[in-house]
């Protein structure tokens, strides 16, 4: 049976799309509803693949590659050619597209020569697949962990600003890469953005105060993004789409800061490629598609909408694995740079 999302567990969601490693106590004196209450609609919201929280490379492009790559494939193969590029690590997202580009890829790894070795190397040894065009983004001005659902009253965001982490608690973008033992603890976040040393330490056999002096090193470096996602259904944004467009030279940053007061903006990016710069939507329905160009000619000042794209189908977003009906499926391709890196 389907189930329906009631306002509580919206609300649950954003809190948790705000901060999605906050302490039940502390979403508590948000909503106002008892910890435990939260803790067991949270379970029954991850049992149904409604909601997730995860942990992915921030893919922040001064630390490594960020990539989309569009893909077209013969058409009596286009199931198996999805299935072969789902199944690679490093392709965190993969969306089926009603455009002239067949799939719509996301790619992160540590370096261009990683993207080259490990996923071009891959594409051309995919059966099926007729052709690639590759983006480079070169700086990334928001992303999905930014997108809110907008339930929240103004009384509980202001409660939810003062329980932020301290200053100190802030990512402090770690220089140099973390040891082994610190990124064995990554694929346990990517399954569970929520996950704690103590869970983490039972699977590792490890000690639980290392895990957590690891754990508070990983969370202190800025190398992983934190999202609580929504089956898409469910946010009352069912379409998805994404626009290739020009934005002048030396604009991009007033562009993106205009961009970023829509909201229905999943992602906005500067790239390379024919483009230099792409947008990501969440919509109402295919009528907004045509308002949210109008929004983008009025916000940003000489752009032009070279293409846009509208997905039929996301088969794995953020290295989770998605079903039909957009809920979770509990398969979770993590990154192949999550464990690799020394």
């Amino acid at each position: 049976m389907q189930m329906e999302l009631s306002e509580d567990d919206l609300a649950l969601i954003q809190v948790l799309q705000a901060s999605p490693r906050i302490a039940w106590a502390d979403a508590a004196k948000v909503l106002d509803v008892h910890a435990t209450t939260l803790a067991a609609r949270w379970d029954r919201l991850t049992s149904q693949g409604a909601a997730w929280a995860t942990a992915h490379l921030a893919g922040d492009p001064k630390q490594m590659l960020l990539a989309y790559v569009a893909v077209d494939c013969e058409m009596n193969r286009r199931d198996s050619v999805t299935a072969q590029l789902a199944a690679v690590p490093e392709i965190v997202t993969v969306e089926e597209a009603a455009s002239n580009r067949d799939l719509m890829l996301t790619v992160i790894t540590r370096s261009l020569e990683e993207f080259s070795e490990r996923v071009v190397s891959h594409l051309k040894t995919i059966d099926g697949l007729t052709k690639y065009q590759v983006a480079l983004c070169t700086r990334l001005h928001s992303s999905g962990d930014d997108w809110r659902l907008n339930v929240l009253s103004r009384s509980q965001l202001a409660t939810l600003r003062t329980l932020g982490p301290p200053a100190s608690l802030e990512p402090a973008r770690i220089a140099g890469q973390l040891p082994q033992s610190h990124l064995d603890l990554l694929p346990f976040l990517a399954r569970d953005g929520r996950a704690t040393a103590a869970q983490i330490a039972r699977a590792l056999g490890r000690h639980p105060a290392t895990v957590q002096r690891q754990l508070n090193r990983v969370l202190a470096s800025g190398i992983l993004s934190f999202r609580c996602e929504i089956a898409q259904r469910y946010s009352s944004f069912p379409v998805t789409c994404q626009w290739f467009v020009n934005v002048p030279a030396g604009q991009h940053e007033a562009a993106a800061a205009e961009i970023r007061s829509i909201s229905n903006v999943r992602l906005s990016a500067s790239t390379t490629g024919p483009t230099n710069f792409v947008i990501i939507m969440w919509l109402h329905t295919l009528a907004d598609v045509m308002s949210a160009e109008l929004a983008l000619q009025q916000k940003v000042p000489g752009i032009e909408i070279v293409e846009s794209a509208v997905m039929l189908r996301t088969v794995k977003r953020v290295g989770w694995m998605l079903k039909e009906d957009t809920t979770a499926s509990g398969a979770v391709v993590h990154g192949g740079s999550l464990g690799a890196a020394e």
